[in-house]
């Protein structure tokens, strides 16, 4: 058996109502807590005011910056790092999906070191330390997976780059993980956040530092992902499906704690630093078609059994075939969900394309895939992701 480590340091607290335990959580580690989210609506509000009470009721002092955008950006984190800073948050509570939790996370770092959290990417010589406040996860999505990894993904506007902080002091403390949160969520968001859970899934499947741990966490994963994606996204009330896409994200985060993602994360992290208008789920699911065909003889076995899930009938071919036909196969689905998409249809010109096949490299994803593009080869990708 291939050698192997595993490490995760996050409390799981998973099922529905456990929010309300969100309070006595955050009271273990401080009673000045930033309440880091998206900006407050008629939707998201009564939570908001929920967590609030919560906090109150458990001695803990709140502050709320309600700043977050879509693909957090510096600006949004130095906000919010400054509003912890003169509040003296002890602790980082993070309400959202993953842009509400990699902007605690992010925050926390900058709040609690010298310059901005920009500074303290994964491959800089200055690196973040156990000065780090305390954060605490509440998810409202089942597809980032942040709850659990050690990652930051943020974006600077003025490079047109987006990147990440990549260290284990960034591991949420606790994760709240309350299914019931997500049964308003709209059917694209659903949709879209779904299929990320899909990617880091099969990705830590295909990715150099899979092990027998993280493969047996990423096929129950893709299981689930199948089986209650397309209902969630028919029926958002439906909670027992968005219980099994919510144990779906948190398997699938575990994974890439410990492995990984590989080529289409890569090109969709280098989409959402140039056509930030894009969601993360999106930019995964417009090259998806392209990936799979592109990948799939370099890894005809994990290919294989990924299609049997989606398409039972290929268990009664070889796993030549069945790896082949595993794209249609997630096609079909893609196509069932709402996310057949074209880079046309995302309003991203041909021209952006070849920016984006020009840094789609600067992050090392790329490497960790069965098969290693050259900048060409990503730009091939693209291009014929342009119209569907």
């Amino acid at each position: 058996m291939k050698a192997f480590n595993y490490f995760q340091p996050t409390e799981l607290r998973f099922g529905s109502g456990r929010v309300g335990e969100a309070g006595e959580a955050v009271a273990r580690y401080g009673k000045r807590c930033l309440l880091v989210t998206t900006p407050t609506d008629v939707v998201m509000e009564p939570l908001f005011t929920r967590i609030k009470r919560i906090l109150a009721g458990s001695g803990v002092e709140c502050l709320h910056f309600d700043g977050v955008v879509p693909n957090p950006t510096t600006e949004c984190i130095t906000q919010g790092a400054t509003l912890a800073k003169e509040f003296g948050a002890e602790v980082v509570l993070g309400v959202g999906g993953g842009s509400s939790m990699d902007s605690a996370k992010a925050i926390a770092v900058e709040a609690s070191h010298p310059g901005t959290a920009w500074d303290y990417l994964w491959f800089s010589d200055t690196q973040p330390s156990e000065a780090t406040l305390p954060i605490v996860a509440v998810t409202t999505t089942s597809g980032t997976g942040s709850q659990f990894t050690q990652v930051a993904v943020l974006t600077n506007p003025q490079e047109k780059n987006k990147s990440a902080i990549y260290n284990n002091v960034v591991y949420p403390r606790v994760a709240i993980v309350d299914p019931a949160l997500m049964l308003t969520l709209p059917a694209h968001v659903t949709a879209s956040t779904g299929f990320d859970v899909f990617c880091h899934a099969f990705e830590s499947y295909l990715h150099v530092n899979a092990s027998p741990y993280t493969n047996m966490m990423a096929l129950e994963a893709i299981r689930l992902v199948a089986a209650n994606l397309p209902t969630v996204v028919d029926d958002g009330s439906n909670l027992p499906a968005r219980e099994a896409m919510a144990w779906a994200d948190c398997l699938a985060g575990l994974c890439i704690a410990a492995a990984g993602v590989t080529l289409p994360h890569g090109i969709g992290m280098t989409i959402g630093g140039y056509c930030p208008h894009v969601m993360h789920g999106e930019a995964l699911a417009v090259t998806y078609p392209e990936f799979t065909r592109y990948t799939y003889p370099y890894a005809v076995k994990q290919f294989a059994t990924m299609g049997r899930i989606f398409d039972p009938e290929l268990n009664h071919v070889s796993d030549e075939e069945a790896a082949a036909r595993s794209c249609e196969a997630l096609d079909r689905f893609l196509q069932r969900i709402g996310m057949w998409l074209s880079f046309e249809g995302l309003r991203v010109s041909r021209d952006e394309l070849v920016i984006i096949a020009d840094h789609s490299r600067v992050l090392p994803d790329y490497k960790n895939n069965p098969r290693v593009a050259t900048r060409d080869e990503i730009y091939e990708i693209l291009e014929k992701s342009y119209r569907r």
